[in-house]
C-alpha cells in the first residue's frame, strides 16, 4: 500500500518556501496545452502536430493567515519573472514548474466571519514536469 503526506510537498517560488496553505488542494499544476494535436483527412490519412507551447499554470491556495500572501502580492505588483518549483517527495517523487514563472495578479481579497483562501495563478514560460 502507498502512502501520500501532504508536508512532504514543497513549493519555492524564487527561492522562498511558500508556506500556510489551505485545507483541501494546496496547489495544483498543469501544462496549458497538449503536446500534440491529431487530425485526419477525409479520406482517412492521418497527421500529427507538435505543439512546441511550454506554457504551463500553478495555483497555489493558501489560507488567510498565510505569511507568503504578502510576499506573493509584491511579486505580482513587481512583475518579477521567477523560478517556481513544485516538489513532491513522497513514494513517487514528482517535480513540475520552471525557471520563468510570473505571478499573475495579487490574490482576491474576501473578508468574512470566517477565514478566506487566497489563491494565487502563476504563468510558467517554460513549463516542465520531471
Amino acid at each position: 500500500m502507498g502512502t501520500y503526506d501532504a508536508r512532504k510537498v514543497v513549493t519555492t517560488v524564487d527561492g522562498v518556501i511558500i508556506t500556510g496553505y489551505s485545507d483541501g488542494s494546496m496547489v495544483k499544476a498543469s501544462k496549458d496545452n497538449d503536446n500534440f494535436e491529431a487530425s485526419s483527412s477525409a479520406q482517412g490519412d492521418s497527421i500529427i502536430t507538435i505543439n512546441g507551447d511550454s506554457l504551463g499554470t500553478i495555483e497555489i491556495t493558501l489560507n488567510q493567515t498565510s505569511p507568503s500572501i504578502s510576499y506573493l502580492d509584491q511579486l505580482a505588483n513587481e512583475r518579477k519573472i521567477v523560478p517556481v518549483w513544485v516538489n513532491s517527495n513522497n513514494e513517487v517523487k514528482e517535480v513540475v514548474g520552471g525557471t520563468q514563472g510570473i505571478v499573475t495578479k495579487p490574490a482576491d481579497k474576501e473578508f468574512g466571519k470566517s477565514a478566506t483562501n487566497r489563491t494565487y495563478t502563476i504563468k510558467v514560460l517554460d513549463y516542465t514536469v520531471k
